[in-house]
């Protein structure tokens, strides 16, 4: 590390003026949840956000406002709604925290999110990062944000070395962060700072001849800004398989499963998985009237997870014809032609896209 937090290169209200300037001018200002700015809005697009891209977020944003345009709205919603607007994001307990945030919220705040800190971390899903997100830009509260963005941007202007996933760098990183708080404009801070950070200090080929801080950047001026911030470290990830059965009815319906309610794709509806022929075999038999040997294999896909990759095996059946079962609790058979109304895993919901219906 390469500097302490009361050692800033320019003084922190520079630090702060010069990207207001520079905000005023080319930053972002007709995003849709910056009109109106609510606390509700600006949580749901902080949560969004979290490793996807702006222009990725805001189509899915436009249409969870449209069908939940509030936090009591989100609070009464089904699972099922909740999972289905959040299809193709990735990360579903994301969705699945922000659910219950908001039903705790109806229960405990009277159903607003509340304007204190604690509180607010106390919600399920909401971290330090986002509840500085929430109060300085829906209330103009002082607080600090450290998204990636950020991060990056302050270990490159202050030449910090080192991962910031590590508990030192990032506890100097929230330091710095505080310090450079303005005192006022605390909402359009919060997207300056942001912007800076996703549109000219970027991971590859950050715009430095057009930074409105070059002339006080530790790692432009060392010639460090492919080295800093370091990179997080490597590491080996370990290979899954699984066989999904792809089993489709004489009406054009789809056989699917509930997936348990903890772990991967928790709480989603996904096609039934075996380990092997035995067990395929075995699953088909439960649900449908279907030669097995007719299974049609199709292309396997590969899915990456932060600790693991998955192989995905599918293999097709058409025009089985339903087992049917009083009340079974987590199968349905869902018409292909309204996938969009349940909450299906990112590479599931690529799987059945590259299928044609018969």
């Amino acid at each position: 590390m390469a500097t302490d937090a009361a050692a800033l290169p320019v003084a922190a209200d520079d630090f702060a003026t010069r990207l207001l300037r520079w905000f005023d001018v080319n930053g972002r200002h007709d995003l849709p949840w910056q009109h109106p700015r609510s606390a509700y809005r600006v949580w749901v697009s902080e949560i969004m956000l979290q490793q996807t891209q702006v222009r990725v977020v805001v189509p899915y944003f436009e249409r969870w406002m449209q069908a939940l345009p509030n936090l009591a709205d989100l609070a009464a919603a089904d699972a099922d709604t909740v999972h289905a607007l959040w299809a193709g994001l990735g990360y579903y307990a994301r969705a699945r925290n922000l659910h219950a945030a908001a039903r705790r919220c109806v229960a405990l705040h009277e159903g607003a999110l509340p304007r204190d800190i604690e509180a607010l971390l106390a919600l399920p899903g909401i971290g330090r990062s986002t509840a500085g997100a929430i109060l300085a830009q829906a209330h103009g509260l002082r607080f600090p944000i450290l998204d990636g963005n950020v991060k990056r941007s302050l270990a490159r202007y202050h030449g910090i070395r080192g991962w910031p996933g590590t508990r030192a760098v990032e506890l100097e990183l929230w330091a710095l962060a505080e310090a450079h708080l303005p005192q006022t404009r605390l909402a359009d801070y919060t997207q300056a700072v942001m912007d800076f950070g996703a549109t000219l200090c970027t991971r590859q080929n950050p715009a430095c001849v057009l930074c409105p801080l070059q002339d006080a950047c530790v790692a432009r001026r060392e010639g460090a800004t492919a080295e800093i911030p370091a990179p997080k470290p490597a590491r080996t990830l370990p290979q899954r398989e699984t066989t999904m059965l792809v089993v489709i009815d004489t009406d054009g319906r789809l056989l699917l499963e509930r997936r348990p309610p903890a772990g991967i794709w928790s709480g989603l509806w996904s096609l039934p998985e075996a380990a092997d022929a035995d067990a395929a075999h075995r699953a088909l038999a439960r649900h449908a009237r279907v030669e097995f040997d007719a299974g049609e294999p199709l292309p396997a896909i590969e899915h990456g997870f932060s600790h693991y990759r998955l192989r995905i095996q599918p293999v097709l059946w058409r025009g089985a014809g339903p087992i049917d079962r009083v009340a079974e609790d987590g199968v349905r058979w869902q018409p292909l032609a309204a996938l969009d109304q349940v909450g299906l895993p990112a590479p599931v919901r690529r799987l059945l896209g590259g299928i044609a219906v018969s």
